[in-house]
């Protein structure tokens, strides 16, 4: 059965609505990686019109959550290991640029956003009682690494980092062996916090990159991940 999510407005606000929940529904799993996206399915699911759907579908092309393949229509952009080592590279290169261009041009707020941030990160658990990932623990570590870049100056490179972030949200949340991984978070993001606060770019570095490739290590080893192609 279908459950109808009716959204009201002008056509820009009806293409906006749709627009996140659509992103939204792809990174979180519900709109499962390669599956077709049909107009008349989703018109029923989101309760809109043709016009601010296709908008709204043609943005995500955009963004590369979602593919538009000539003859064939929409569909959930795929994955693959092959994309997840290529997203962690690109996440690797521009979270290392923002915090280095952060470090040299942030002021006392800055540094009292991180401080803030990570005390906040350590004043909640990661996992609900039932094993899945805390939604407030995720806002507030979304809000952490946030503080660390906040100084790059860098509008573009701030709008890129946030499109990588989704695309790597949407691996982490298909995981179910990620949220059982055990690591100590609250360990890893002090000490980024720490070196980054005591401006020594060459060890916030060095943590950064450990700790993004560290997300992905433990994803590739999944055994449950089914999903994820085996490249050819």
């Amino acid at each position: 059965m279908v459950v109808t999510k009716r959204i009201d407005g002008d056509n820009k606000t009806l293409m906006t609505s749709v627009y996140d929940r659509l992103r939204l529904d792809i990174v979180d799993g519900e709109l499962r990686p390669g599956g077709k996206l049909r107009f008349e399915e989703l018109k029923e699911r989101y309760g809109i019109g043709l016009s601010p759907l296709r908008e709204a579908l043609t943005r995500l092309a955009s963004e590369k959550l979602v593919v538009l393949e000539e003859h064939k229509g929409f569909h959930v952009a795929p994955i693959s290991r092959a994309d997840l080592l290529d997203l962690l590279f690109m996440r690797q290169e521009v979270e290392v640029l923002g915090i280095r261009r952060s470090i040299e041009a942030g002021d006392d707020a800055w540094e009292a956003g991180i401080v803030g941030a990570i005390h906040a990160l350590g004043k909640r658990d990661s996992l609900t009682s039932d094993g899945h990932i805390d939604p407030e623990w995720e806002r507030r570590h979304h809000a952490f690494h946030d503080s660390l870049v906040a100084a790059s100056g860098s509008p573009r490179l701030m709008f890129l980092r946030a499109q990588l972030t989704d695309h790597a949200d949407r691996y982490r949340r298909l995981s179910h062996h990620y949220q059982r991984s055990g690591r100590d978070h609250l360990a890893e993001h002090t000490a980024i916090a720490d070196a980054v606060i005591a401006r020594d770019p060459i060890a916030a570095e060095r943590l950064i990159r450990a700790h993004l490739a560290r997300t992905v290590e433990i994803i590739l080893d999944s055994d449950d991940l089914q999903i994820i192609a085996q490249d050819k």
